[in-house]
């Protein structure tokens, strides 16, 4: 079964092909240059460097596959959540693409790519299992069954943790985005320069706007020279102490959940688990706790148009396609 994914939900135009399990190529157009002097995504700048490149990206995929268009058993697209404008233009193309083809169409919720990233190269992580998506748009705890079974046990209350990442980043003046750039800064840090607050909820759902604002007071409270001063002295130990606080909330939910649900295996996914830190604990965390740890490849941990064709597959397997009326569903939340 050979696969087409295309995944536009925010800032990265990508394109890959997947061939009986295995990805044939996963092209990736990003952004960031773009919208780096903004400090984050402009949906308006995003869509319209969309329309740009999925053309080419396309074709690059399918080129670096070595197989042709005609030979394709079916286009699946990134269907939601994500930016209206970037969504319209990766779903458009795609439904335009397979009737084109007469190949079936597939809607993939961008949450499930990410769920199923870990499938793209093993070791695969076995049903059921924890889940925890963490990226610049989504933070979420997820049970995950059998046959599309997944259960939510918790989700962001406000700011995502790479939303956070981003934003403080900003605040030390660093680029766009922020958790790379935090996360550089931070392996020479000392963590514990600075108490920044770590907000646990009594359930499994996360809240990071609390420290944002703690580091935007934080830093308020100096004058612009001493900000200045403490920022060129210290941002190596700010970013770690922020990166600390952050990875201590996700790992203690993931702790709390694997506990609760009794699971031997849990997958982190998401942008954000390309972070150093966060890895490194959760191995530890699941070395002292007893379970198997599952995170993919970093280029699978990004928004990629892989993991969009494999979340593809399994649903042509289980026989579920949409028609040519698919539309973006900018909200969409996992069933």
């Amino acid at each position: 079964m050979r696969i087409l994914g295309i995944e536009s939900s925010c800032d990265d135009t990508a394109a890959a092909v997947l061939e009986g399990g295995t990805v044939r190529s996963n092209i990736i157009s990003s952004q960031h240059d773009l919208h780096d002097e903004y400090g984050g995504v402009v949906p308006e700048l995003a869509s319209r460097d969309h329309q740009r490149l999925i053309v080419p990206v396309v074709q690059k995929a399918l080129s670096d596959a070595e197989v042709r268009a005609d030979t394709l058993d079916a286009v699946a697209v990134t269907y939601g959540p994500g930016l209206p404008g970037s969504l319209l233009v990766g779903v458009s193309f795609a439904k335009a693409f397979a009737r084109g083809l007469d190949v079936p169409l597939i809607g993939v919720n961008h949450l499930e790519g990410h769920l199923y990233s870990g499938d793209l190269a093993p070791p695969v992580p076995p049903r059921p299992y924890l889940c925890l998506i963490v990226s610049g748009g989504h933070t979420e705890l997820v049970h995950v069954g059998d046959h599309f079974s997944h259960s939510v046990l918790g989700r962001t209350r406000d700011d995502a943790a790479g939303e956070a990442f981003d934003k403080i980043a900003q605040l030390f003046g660093l680029g766009y985005p922020g958790g790379p750039e935090i996360d550089q800064y931070a392996a020479d840090g000392d963590s514990t320069f600075h108490d920044f607050p770590r907000t646990q909820l009594e359930d499994f759902d996360f809240s990071f706007s609390g420290l944002k604002t703690s580091v935007l007071y934080y830093l308020r409270d100096f004058s612009d020279d001493e900000r200045e001063r403490v920022l060129d002295t210290h941002r190596d130990d700010l970013c770690a102490s922020v990166q600390a606080a952050i990875v201590d909330v996700l790992v203690d939910a993931v702790r709390r959940a694997a506990d609760e649900t009794e699971a031997e295996h849990v997958a982190v996914v998401g942008g954000v688990a390309a972070n150093r830190e966060l890895r490194h604990r959760v191995d530890a965390a699941g070395e002292e706790d007893g379970f198997e740890v599952y995170v993919p490849a970093r280029s699978y941990c990004m928004d990629n148009a892989a993991m969009i064709a494999k979340a593809g597959e399994l649903h042509l397997a289980a026989g579920d396609e949409h028609p040519s009326t698919l539309d973006v569903t900018p909200q969409l939340k996992l069933g």
